[in-house]
């Protein structure tokens, strides 16, 4: 994703030159695992790294290979998965994931065949999974080039110090989808300076 032409592209734009500049992103390899992914994504919101990494592989270490195969998680009770540090919301999600995975057939599925709004579409159908798990998981497992989540605390705020603003709310978003428009097709790569940037 960092591309020589990505970064010429984003370089024209000059508050996104001169945070390149000052910037070293390492390259960031995509997994492809949707699945796999986005379960660590519901265990890892709104928890520290450390505690979701510890979380996450203490669920792991549920399953004799490591791997919580779709059938697996959904015949696991709910008292087992609350037992390796999930809330009982949390673990009702990861059922209601792996449960949809099987019923729509994931390992048959080509995730690179379908547009980013329709994995959208798809995904958000499953109760405890919104937008925004869905732009990570096409950011950082699929490794689409232009996607850019105008709700996330941290590209706001990085956004609103990279061009001085003092717009909130809704009228901070269009703000944001406007300046952000020299960046396409390559905004996914844009966000990640501004997260690095933080």
């Amino acid at each position: 994703m960092n591309t020589p032409e990505a970064l010429a592209h984003l370089r024209a734009e000059t508050n996104m030159a001169q945070l390149i500049a000052r910037i070293e992103l390492p390259e960031h390899k995509p997994s492809g695992a949707v699945y796999f992914d986005l379960l660590e994504s519901i265990v890892s919101q709104q928890l520290s790294v450390k505690a979701a990494t510890t979380i996450f592989n203490r669920f792991l270490d549920l399953f004799e290979d490591r791997y919580p195969h779709p059938e697996q998680v959904t015949n696991l009770e709910i008292p087992v998965l609350r037992s390796v540090g999930l809330s009982n919301q949390k673990a009702q999600y990861l059922q209601n994931v792996a449960a949809f995975a099987v019923e729509h057939q994931w390992e048959h599925r080509n995730w690179h065949a379908m547009s980013d709004d329709d994995i959208i579409a798809h995904l958000t159908q499953i109760k405890g999974v919104g937008k925004w798990t869905v732009q990570m998981v096409l950011m950082f497992t699929l490794h689409r080039p232009d996607i850019f989540p105008v709700d996330d605390l941290g590209i706001q705020q990085g956004v609103a110090r990279l061009f001085n603003l003092d717009e909130k709310n809704k009228d901070l978003k269009k703000q944001m989808e406007q300046l952000s428009a020299p960046w396409k097709p390559y905004r996914t790569l844009a966000c990640r300076y501004i997260w690095r940037s933080r």
